[in-house]
Order: C-alpha cells, then structure tokens, then sequence
C-alpha cells in the first residue's frame, strides 16, 4: 500500500490545529502537529514529512528560524502561515526558502490547493542537467535556446537568464530579492523596477495577452510565480 504523504504542520493556536488535524486528515494525510518550531524540528528529524506548513510568529522558535534550520538539512516544501500585516517576515520566510504562503484567515479549499501543488511540484532538471523544462517550455542551456510548444523563442541573454531561473523554480513564490540577487547578481536586489522592466519584455514574448499574464503571475508585494501549467 503507499504511504500517505505526511504534513508537519507547526502552530501555537489549539483551535486551528485541531480543524487543520482533522481536515487534512480527512483529505487522506498523515498528520503531526507542533506547537513551535523547536519541537517542529526535533519531529521532522524523528519523522520526515513530505510538506511543513507553519505558523510565522510563535514560542521559542518562531517560523523564519524553522524555515532557516529545515533549509539547513532538507529541500521539503515549505507553506507559511501569516497574518495581514506581516509582509516583512512573509517576505523573509520566502528569501530564506519557504516555497508559498497563505495569508489567515484562509479558507480549506485554497491550503489544500496549495497542498497538491506543493506536493506534486518537481524539480525542472536534474542536478547538473543542462536541459530546463516546465510544461511546454523547453531550455537548452548549452545552445541558449528556448521553446514554446515547439516554437522558438528569441530572448536577450539576461531574458533567457531570468527565464531560466523562473522555470528551474517553477510553481514557486520567488521574491523581488531572490530573483534580482540570482540573475543580476547581489549589487542589484533593490533594483524592483529594473525587475519590473525585464518580466515586462518576458510577458511579451511567452503570453498570449501579456496585460493578463498566465505564465508570470505577480504575487503583489512579494515578487513572481511562474505557472508553467498557466493560471
């Protein structure tokens, strides 16, 4: 029989553990619950999960530092629970390496989206392969060059740059940080307009309507998700 995908999920509110328990659970899931991240960490050791979701603010170990030391030892997908309000340590929680976030109150429908998503998301390559792919996007990146369904694309070296970086995260929350940071390089993680500029030219070339983007989702405040399987 197969084993039921195990979610950690790490919380300091009794009341939202005891629905999350019993929905997730319902859902087919095995479920543990902690009530902080230091606890959270010593389970995760004892029994891995498939997936974290966790709360931002709590005791003893709050959620920025278990997304920290869980990055340490593990690549598991990361959903952070956060509050309005909280779009610093959101921000945070998703540069140190948090995959997606879902802002309380939420409804089920919507985490458990988030779940599947999380839980089927694959790496686009191999470690070391020199072959992206992403839906119907192909990338070569020892010839430099991209296709669409089959069409190719002409981009500029940094658009393929930027491209590549999107579809290697594909279905991930990336921040205006993470992306300036990995394709411009440490001097430019404050440039958000020169970002702006360049996911601008990468619409025009891969969607249909660039004004209603599928592919390049903005995430408002945060940064960019890219769907390869459209919005």
């Amino acid at each position: 029989m197969q084993n039921k995908p195990r979610i950690l999920v790490v919380d300091d509110e009794p009341q939202l553990t005891r629905v999350l328990l019993r929905s997730l659970t319902a859902k087919g899931y095995d479920v543990r619950i902690a009530g902080d991240g230091e606890f959270a960490l010593q389970t995760f050791h004892d029994w891995p999960a498939s997936l974290v979701i966790t709360d931002l603010a709590m005791p003893n170990m709050d959620g920025l530092e278990l997304c920290r030391e869980l990055r340490e030892i593990s690549d598991v997908p990361i959903i952070v629970l956060s509050v309005r309000g909280e779009e610093q340590s959101k921000v945070k929680a998703l540069d140190i390496g948090a995959d997606d976030y879902v802002t309380k109150p939420f409804s089920m429908d919507e985490l458990l989206a988030r779940i599947r998503a999380a839980l089927r998301r694959q790496p686009a390559s191999e470690a070391g392969s020199r072959i992206l792919t992403a839906g119907e996007f192909r990338m070569d990146l020892d010839a430099h060059t991209i296709t669409q369904g089959g069409t190719e694309l002409r981009l500029t070296p940094k658009e393929f740059d930027l491209m590549a970086f999107l579809v290697r995260n594909a279905g991930k929350v990336l921040t205006h940080r993470a992306l300036l940071g990995a394709v411009w390089g440490g001097d430019y993680t404050e440039q958000h307009e020169y970002l702006r500029v360049f996911i601008g030219q990468l619409r025009k070339k891969i969607e249909a309507d660039p004004s209603k983007p599928q592919y390049i989702l903005t995430e408002p405040w945060i940064g960019y998700r890219f769907n390869a399987d459209k919005a």
